[in-house]
């Protein structure tokens, strides 16, 4: 007698669609003898499956251990459902839209490894063709206009497949089954190449390719500059061995110092260059291929100004099929940096880029796939075997982070105004933005606007609170600010100081929801006394916090002039601590800048013009910095700090006394001793690289103090480490080593950046915990 069948609805959540989720499924059900049907809706997968045996579990038991390489599933419900169909087979469905959306959208994908043997493959009919891809690899985020992931809310939809294409799109069974931006030489995008007025080349067939990738390697190696469109933007290349293009490239796109990225055909070719662990060759091969950064080996050929006075390099391997093919015909390390001019955006539409990269590139590599949002690359690096984030971007964004709190209404938070990434936080879970850059910029603040309403319409998200950052002169802020007032609908505006959200993101990306204490280390932030915050022990939780410590107060010169010209920080320290006396000392800095220059930051300081308190650890590195005589000017963010680690000098020494003043509340960490001592050694003519190593264990013994005091304090034994100040590897090594050997439970970040790239995701559960929405 045969069994009744059962018809069950299976409901899944996930990273599952646009990766070959369906397929898989269609496989399963026929291998196991399974009818029904699977198809996408606006929340996920819907799958219903007709069983009369005990093949069910068997199918969900290999669906959990077969899943595609990048999908991910984050909530599964099996529910027996009525129904009076007979199914006969297994079927792959149209799409069902619904009101609701919960469905995460892909990042963008590395071309994957079947692709790669076919587009080197002579047999193949895509060989060489430089936008192959699959359900396994291929723009997706970039590319998605809007939701179900469809070929027609793509910039795919005006690509007409050809019969071959359709087949392949149409077959359950095929690899490129509802790929959505399948495509062949005969229907698909192709790349041109011009000089900005003339069309040159063009793809077509597979001499016409070869040729094309040729010429790219001929002006590579003759000393030119391009710029390429990759999936995200564009990238700006040259040939990484020519110092006289990087020294060009440098001046062109206006970036005196800051290291340029190197794209290495290989992992063996980042060997040639770099030193590299298990850990960063995983994270170089990862799906998200990021750039990695890593120290160099010293034995190599590559020009010094790609990362001048530093000690690492950011390395990474080729993800799409473009970069492959150029590294076929020209098999060495290129500068693949972003395709702007410092701190602008990205440029990713053709005619944008041809107008702003003008003057920058020689020649410009485009094509007719519309990219339609821009993705930067994502940076990274290793700390304790694990990802430490540093920009989140390209292969990570959207990048959604599960919290143990519910969102009973949706928020928006606005970020910061540095590093900006937007946040939109729903359900139990924070959606954040990729990295949108500095929001000084106009056409950065512009895309800051075209960011916040495209997430909005992909996950049909209308916040009803905004979060922002305390800081009244943030554009984040005055966006906030701006939208409420011009809104129809009521919006409730929540500010959060900007150390507490450095800590609570800290907290959500560890599933810490509990009393911590947090060390908040940056460079500027604005405190809830009106000082600029920056060297911070907190005790913290989700809907408030309490100041315990915080590095001692001192005047930054010309406020934001003082960050762009560390010697004034350094000026200021001194004042602070030998008075009036500072402006004449013989110190070897102090005659690089004309006495003019000198009393005029000395009458500032006299006067207290223009001169805001900060308690900053970061200007602290950077006041020492130029105490050393390192660097008076600041060329980008951080390059004292960084270039003050790179100078670090291994020995045995007694750090500087940098002492804690317990009897203040909050308790202050006085850096006038350490002051005083760094002075003595540099009249001693002490070495620079002496001098980095005691200011630096001076920093961990003074925050292992202040974390002990605390603990005091308040009986918490979990620390959460947040700020840019910890992008510093000496600084963050050394102090997890010593917390953990006193017992501290010590957490950092790995999905989230420490910088103000990861803040929005604190703004968010901090505002839903302030309106009392905990559940």
């Amino acid at each position: 007698m045969l069994k009744e069948k059962i018809t069950y609805q299976i409901l899944i959540n996930g990273v599952v669609q646009g990766v070959g989720f369906r397929p898989l499924i269609w496989r399963l059900a026929h291998a196991h003898q399974l009818n029904g049907e699977v198809f996408n809706n606006t929340e996920g997968v819907t799958i219903i499956l007709q069983d009369s045996n005990s093949s069910l579990q068997l199918f969900l038991s290999e669906l959990q251990r077969s899943l595609p390489a990048v999908a991910r599933i984050d909530c599964l419900t099996v529910t027996p459902i009525p129904t009076e169909k007979l199914y006969t087979d297994f079927t792959i469905s149209s799409s069902v839209s619904s009101s609701h959306r919960k469905v995460p959208v892909s990042p963008d994908l590395h071309v994957c490894r079947d692709c790669l043997r076919e587009l080197f493959d002579p047999d193949n009919r895509r060989y060489l063709y430089p936008f192959i891809n699959c359900t396994n690899c291929g723009p997706r985020f970039s590319i998605v206009k809007d939701l179900p992931y469809d070929r027609q809310n793509t910039t795919m939809d005006n690509f007409r497949m050809c019969s071959l294409c359709q087949q392949e799109y149409d077959n359950p069974a095929d690899r490129r089954f509802h790929a959505q931006p399948n495509a062949c030489p005969e229907c698909g995008p192709q790349l041109v190449l011009t000089d900005g007025i003339v069309t040159l080349l063009k793809t077509g067939d597979r001499e016409a390719n070869a040729r094309f990738f040729q010429t790219l390697s001929d002006l590579l190696l003759k000393g030119h500059i391009l710029a390429i469109k990759s999936i995200g933007g564009f990238h700006l290349a040259c040939d990484a061995r020519n110092e006289v293009v990087v020294r060009n490239l440098r001046q062109r796109k206006y970036r005196e110092d800051k290291p340029f990225a190197v794209m290495f055909p290989t992992l063996k070719s980042v060997q040639e260059y770099c030193y590299t662990s298990s850990a960063e060759e995983v994270l170089l091969q990862s799906i998200p291929h990021p750039i990695v950064i890593l120290r160099k080996n010293g034995l190599n050929n590559l020009a010094d100004s790609i990362a001048p006075r530093n000690n690492y390099l950011g390395a990474m391997l080729p993800y799409t099929p473009i970069h492959h093919l150029i590294f076929k015909f020209c098999p060495h390390p290129l500068v693949m940096t972003s395709g702007n001019v410092s701190d602008e955006p990205i440029a990713f539409e053709d005619e944008d880029a041809l107008l702003r990269l003008r003057g920058i590139a020689d020649y410009f590599v485009i094509h007719n796939r519309p990219i339609f949002i821009r993705c930067d690359d994502s940076v990274t690096r290793v700390f304790n075997e694990r990802t430490y984030p540093i920009r989140i971007s390209r292969g990570y964004a959207p990048c959604e982070i599960p919290t143990l709190v519910r969102f009973a209404t949706p928020i928006l938070a606005c970020g910061a105004e540095q590093k900006n990434t937007i946040a939109l936080a729903c359900d139990e879970r924070i959606i954040i933005s990729q990295h949108i850059g500095d929001l000084k910029n106009y056409n950065t603040y512009q895309a800051f606007l075209r960011n916040i309403e495209h997430l909005k319409r992909l996950y049909d998200v209308h916040p009803k609170i905004v979060a922002h950052d305390q800081h009244p002169e943030y554009l984040s802020t005055k966006y906030a600010l701006e939208l409420a007032e011009n809104s129809e609908e009521p919006i409730d505006l929540i500010g959060i100081q900007h150390h507490h959200a450095h800590a609570v993101a800290c907290m959500v990306d560890n599933n810490l929801n509990e009393p911590v204490i947090g060390i908040i280390l940056d460079g500027t932030g604005y405190g809830s006394d009106g000082t600029i915050w920056g060297g911070e022990i907190l005790r913290v939780e989700y809907d408030d916090f309490e100041r315990l410590g915080h590095f001692d107060y001192v005047p930054m010169p010309g406020g934001q002039a003082a960050i762009d010209h560390p010697w004034q920080m350094a000026l200021s320290y001194l004042i602070k601590v030998f008075g009036k006396d500072a402006l004449g000392m013989e110190l070897p800095f102090l005659s690089q800048i004309p006495l003019s220059e000198r009393l005029l930051i000395g009458h500032l300081l006299e006067e207290n013009f223009n001169a805001p308190l900060t308690s900053s650890c970061g200007r602290l590195f950077d006041g020492v910095a130029a105490l050393t005589g390192l660097c008076l000017h600041a060329n980008y963010e951080g390059q004292p700090a960084i270039e003050f680690e790179q100078a670090i000098t291994i020995a045995e020494v007694t750090p500087y006394r940098l002492v804690i003043n317990e009897q203040c509340t909050p308790f202050r960490l006085l850096w006038g001793p350490m002051i005083q001592e760094i002075v003595a050694d540099l009249e001693s003519k002490c070495s620079e690289g002496t001098i980095a190593l005691k200011f630096h264990l001076a920093i961990v013994q003074a925050l292992f103090m202040a974390a002990q005091l605390a603990r005091n304090l308040t009986g918490i034994n979990k620390i959460v480490l947040s700020g840019g100040v910890f992008m510093n590897m000496f600084l963050l090594e050394n102090l997890v080593q010593r917390l953990r050997q006193a017992r501290f439970e010590v957490f950092t970040h790995q999905n989230l950046p420490c910088n103000d790239g990861g803040i929005a995701a604190g703004q968010a559960v901090i505002a839903n915990a302030k309106i009392g929405l905990k559940f």
